[in-house]
Order: C-alpha cells, then structure tokens, then sequence
C-alpha cells in the first residue's frame, strides 16, 4: 500500500486525517472528562502508583471523544498505547488528530478503506522488533483475529514453506487479512507468535467478538487469556443500567423528531438478561411522561 506512518516531532508514529483539528479535539476531550468520572477517579487513584509502567497495550476500538479519555488515562496509569478503530466509519478526526499529538501512537480517520482499515490494525499492533503489545483492547475481535491468523500462517510456513494465498477464500476481507499476513511473514516469519508470546491476555467489548472467543477456546485453538465486558452479569451491572437505558428513548426521539411525551409506549421483553434493561427504560420514559405498556 501506498500508506506511510507519519511521526510527531516527539518521534510518536501516526497516522491520521488532519492534524490541524487537534486543539478542536483536546477541547472536546477536557468536556467529555467531565462526564466520565469514573476514569478521573482512576487517574487521581492510581496515578501516583503507576500500575500500568512499562506496558504495552494496543486497543482496536471506536476512536471517539470518549475513547480518547479513556487512552490518556492509560497513559496516566504509566502504559505505551498504539490504537486504531475498529470501525472504519466511527472515528472522530478531531479526536484522532488530538491524541496521536498529545498522547498515544493512533491510526485511524473516518472513512477507511478495508485494506485500510487493516493497515491500522497491523500497525496497532506493530511494537517494533520487541515483539508486540502486552494488553489487547478488542472490539470485535479484529486485533485478536490478526494475531491467530498470523500465528497459523507462520507455523504453516516453517512446515511447507507455503506462504498465505489470499485467493484460497472467496472473502474479500479475509483476502486483505492473508495479503498483510503473507507480507509480514516475507520480512519476519516469527513476527506474529512473538506477539503471542508477549501477550498477557486480551479484553474484548462486543457479543462478537466474544462469540470468536468462545469458539476458539471451544475447539483449543484460543491462544492467550481473555476477558470479556459482555458477561450477563457485568452487562446487568453497569451497560445495561448506565449505558443503554438513557440512549433508547433519547434516540427514539432524535430518530423520528418526535416527542413520546403523553404517548403510548410498548416495551416488548420483561425478563433474564434484559431485565435491569426494560426496569430502567421504564423509568426513563415514566418520568418524561409516557404512558407505559409491558409485553412478554
């Protein structure tokens, strides 16, 4: 590909739209902190102690406002950050640009190409000959996919010689994964279970991605720890009450420009994972003054 990492004058790698937007950035970012107290009161805590010195932590997730937050306050916590998005319509440039400027090595603009967007990852990923990240930030499972394909390709090639053909699949994306893949093991054929062998485990955000997880350890192919933020416990607990009661009737009402207020309002499940879900929701819509109905 035509791409080329840029550098900061710090030496920082990047690579994203415009760099001119990054003081537009930084003030969004200092306005979303103040609604995520939640990671301040990780900086002020843990700050001082550095937990995370001298980690490497990679993450493959929305590169918003609000996971620049998040990205700095792992920085505060004393890690080395590389990330790209995991969507290829989702990052915010602003956000991008502030970051790769300020605080942690980013790869990612709204509108990516696939062979772009898989450019990003790889180069996430890409520690240099050190071998790779010590922490995954997964969504999706795209970062972790790399790495298991890779892994396979090169054990492949040090037994036949072969090399990845991205015309063995009909999978246009998966012909993208197999060309860097195939690249990679031209300059390096360990490059991929170094990464392995770094690796302390990955964190994984989406009900996809933890469905490839699940499958993998199924069959014994997984190849480092996992943990995932999509448990139904951990989902009754904080995504579910905090993070999408608040959004259904907000995006209801920015969706259709209409006011549900004095309206009708069914509400389809009652009951196991979507429980706290549909108490919450209620409470939200009750309070704006809908008239509420409640269907199994």
């Amino acid at each position: 590909m035509a791409l080329l990492v840029e550098k900061t004058s710090s030496g920082r790698e990047y690579k994203v739209k415009d760099m001119s937007q990054a003081d537009f950035g930084r003030l969004e970012i200092e306005l979303a902190e103040v609604e995520m107290p939640g990671l301040m009161s990780c900086r002020a805590e843990f700050g001082p102690s550095q937990p995370f010195n001298g980690a490497r932590i990679s993450g493959s997730l929305h590169m918003t406002i609000q996971t620049a937050v998040l990205i700095e306050t792992l920085t505060a916590l004393g890690a080395e950050v590389r990330w790209c998005s995991c969507n290829i319509f989702s990052t915010q440039d602003h956000a991008a640009a502030a970051i790769a400027r300020d605080s942690a090595a980013v790869f990612a603009w709204k509108g990516e190409t696939l062979q772009e967007y898989w450019w990003c990852t790889e180069r996430c990923l890409d520690w240099g000959a050190g071998g790779g990240p010590d922490l995954i930030v997964d969504d999706g499972g795209d970062a972790t996919l790399l790495i298991h394909e890779g892994v396979k390709a090169e054990e492949e090639f040090e037994k036949t010689g072969k090399l990845p053909d991205p015309n063995s699949t009909d999978n246009a994306e998966f012909q993208i994964v197999l060309g860097f893949i195939r690249d990679s093991l031209k300059v390096d054929p360990h490059r991929y279970r170094k990464m392995k062998e770094r690796l302390v485990g990955v964190s994984e955000e989406t009900t996809t991605g933890v469905k490839r997880l699940y499958q993998m350890q199924a069959n014994g192919t997984l190849l480092f720890p996992r943990s995932t933020s999509m448990t139904p416990s951990r989902r009754a607990s904080l995504t579910t009450s905090m993070a999408a009661a608040t959004p259904s009737p907000d995006g209801l009402m920015r969706a259709t420009d209409v006011m549900i207020a004095g309206k009708v309002a069914v509400v389809c499940g009652y009951g196991g994972l979507i429980l706290n879900l549909t108490k919450e929701v209620l409470t939200q819509i009750d309070q704006i003054g809908t008239k509420s109905w409640i269907s199994e």
